[in-house]
């Protein structure tokens, strides 16, 4: 079980009401009424809990599970332990968001302002705000309703947050307009100055950065992650998009719906990820590159060039996957000492 100091769970639940909030069926003598009290990992479940299969490498675990319930494959059912319920779907790591989340809703906002926030007398905050303490509201700002927003938070002026989004701790937000239900993590600076400066022996001058930060709808970005405003056009981060912490984000740069950007991950100006985009963990793209829908750049990879929809790269500088592992074994052998 979660820890009750900081999560708070929502059961028991019943079996039949969290596989119709999963969209899973029922499995083979599963109980719709079966009550359960929380979710586990396989191999920590007991008999009052839930846990999920989504990786077969942990059948194993799966068939050794003291879980009361499980959310599997259909294929999988003939592996299950005796006595086990089964909820059944295509999607058991999904469906097992879902379910957890049932068992542990997002914190209710507390409405109003802290006694020691600063909330500027032009900034608009809709309904059902929550501003922590040593938080600072600037002028003009406007906040959409049930919009929380953490201590020591600096929400700059003009500023623009959709409904229910989630602002957390020390986050400094400029020079940008964001859309609902976002998950800001605390730490994240947004709308700083972009990169821009004419290099010159004489001194380098900046470039005013006159753009802004455009954020779409359901965008989480992690902790102390950085998105710099556009110089002129602006950045743009689509609806739906996944940033982990420690990005760099510079600015112009477009990221598509649906993209995903791994720890440590970094994004050079200028660059256009499409939509469903993948950077993993480390991954480096240079400047004024496109990056196809659905591509993925594999960790530390160095990107330089435009890589295809579709594609799958790796390496330093990035080639395809086939190719960079092509050239590992070539390296093998060549180095390869005999007995």
């Amino acid at each position: 079980m979660a820890d009750p100091r900081f999560f708070r769970n929502n059961g028991p639940l019943q079996l039949g009401q969290l596989a119709e909030l999963a969209g899973a069926k029922l499995g083979p003598k599963a109980d719709a009424a079966a009550a359960f009290e929380d979710v586990a990992p396989l191999e920590q479940a007991t008999a009052r809990e839930i846990s999920f299969l989504d990786n077969r490498k942990y059948v194993s675990q799966f068939r050794r599970s003291k879980a009361g319930a499980c959310v599997v494959e259909p294929g999988l059912v003939d592996q299950a332990p005796a006595g086990m319920m089964l909820l059944l779907t295509d999607k058991p790591y999904r469906a097992y968001a879902q379910i957890a989340q049932a068992f542990y809703p997002a914190a209710s906002v507390a409405r109003g302002a802290n006694p020691a926030a600063h909330v500027h007398e032009t900034a608009v905050c809709g309904t059902g705000c929550e501003i922590g303490p040593g938080a600072v509201i600037g002028p003009e700002a406007r906040l959409g309703d049930q919009v929380r927003v953490g201590p020591g938070t600096v929400i700059g002026p003009g500023v623009e947050i959709g409904n229910g989004s989630d602002i957390g701790a020390n986050a400094t937000l400029s020079h940008c307009i964001i859309g609902k239900r976002a998950n800001i993590h605390p730490g994240v600076r947004i709308g700083q100055r972009g990169f821009g400066f004419h290099m010159d022996a004489a001194g380098h001058l900046d470039v005013p950065q006159l753009g802004r930060v455009i954020i779409g709808d359901d965008v989480e970005i992690g902790a102390n992650s950085t998105v710099d405003r556009g110089a002129g056009p602006d950045t743009v981060i689509g609806d739906g998009c996944k940033i982990d912490n420690l990005v760099q984000i510079g600015h112009n740069a477009e990221l598509g719906k649906g993209c995903v950007v791994v720890a440590q991950a970094g994004i050079s100006g200028s660059t256009k990820l499409q939509d469903f985009a993948v950077l993993a963990a480390q991954a480096g793209l240079a400047g004024h590159l496109t990056i196809g829908a659905g591509a993925q750049i594999g960790a530390q990879a160095g990107v330089m060039r435009d890589v295809p929809p579709g594609a799958k790269v790796v390496g330093s500088p990035a080639v395809p996957v086939r190719e960079f592992f092509r050239g590992v074994a070539a390296l093998a052998r060549l180095t390869r000492t005999k007995g």
